[in-house]
């Protein structure tokens, strides 16, 4: 289990995919992007099967179906759904979009490549929301609820020597989320870090966070990190 990251500032990001963001589907942001940039440093090609888990306006499927991938993207969002299927549609990007959980319907050992920007925000609410924006972002109670998903699919929808490309805020522990795949059978770092001012759902919630010791009083900023496991 290592950390080996490189702490950047977010860049502008360079010219992309036009990709529509309709009221209730996450619109890509520095999340986003810091994934985006780990992506652009994979090997990818016609023969490299690639699934988006939680795919949300499509951005990362459009992007990896644009750099020549084979992609298939997952949500539980119908909306988000029909978003990321207009938007491979504009961008001439081949990518299947289905309606479904983490890939769960998918016969194990089917992919290269899996991305995925799951809700990490520590939410007061044990429970995740069935409808609604903040289904895009709130995590439960330590953040954790999706990540934890996302790490136990990756190994199963994986090929040997499969990789998985993941982005959450430090808030919910990155360690852990190495620990985790580490004892699913997968080489775990992070490799790369931002720190971004803080968005409105955190401002919002800063005196929970506070209250909960996930946050310092003075914090202003929070930190990304993006994961990188390969399936030993």
């Amino acid at each position: 289990m290592t950390t080996h990251a490189r702490p950047r500032q977010p860049h502008q990001p360079q010219r992309g995919p036009r990709l529509l963001a309709p009221p209730g589907v996450y619109a890509p942001q520095h999340d986003t992007d810091l994934l985006l940039r780990a992506l652009s440093e994979e090997r990818l090609d016609e023969r490299t099967d690639v699934l988006d888990l939680g795919t949300g306006t499509g951005a990362l499927a459009v992007s990896a179906a644009r750099l020549g991938a084979r992609v298939t993207a997952v949500d539980l969002s119908w909306r988000a759904v029909w978003t990321a299927r207009l938007n491979a549609r504009i961008n001439g990007a081949p990518v299947t979009v289905r309606h479904g959980d983490l890939g769960s319907a998918f016969p194990p050992g089917s992919f290269d490549l899996v991305v995925s920007n799951p809700p990490y925000v520590p939410a007061p609410s044990p429970c995740l929301p069935r409808r609604g924006p903040a289904r895009a972002w709130d995590g439960g109670l330590d953040g954790r609820t999706v990540v934890d998903r996302v790490c136990d699919a990756a190994p199963r929808a994986l090929r040997p020597g499969g990789t998985l490309l993941m982005v959450h805020s430090a808030l919910c522990d990155a360690s852990a989320s190495l620990r985790r795949l580490t004892d699913l059978g997968m080489s775990a770092a992070v490799i790369d870090k931002a720190y971004v001012p803080f968005g409105p759902v955190l401002r919002a919630r800063r005196g929970w966070l506070c209250d909960q010791g996930l946050l310092d009083i003075d914090a202003t900023h929070e930190e990304l990190v993006v994961i990188r496991a390969e399936l030993d």
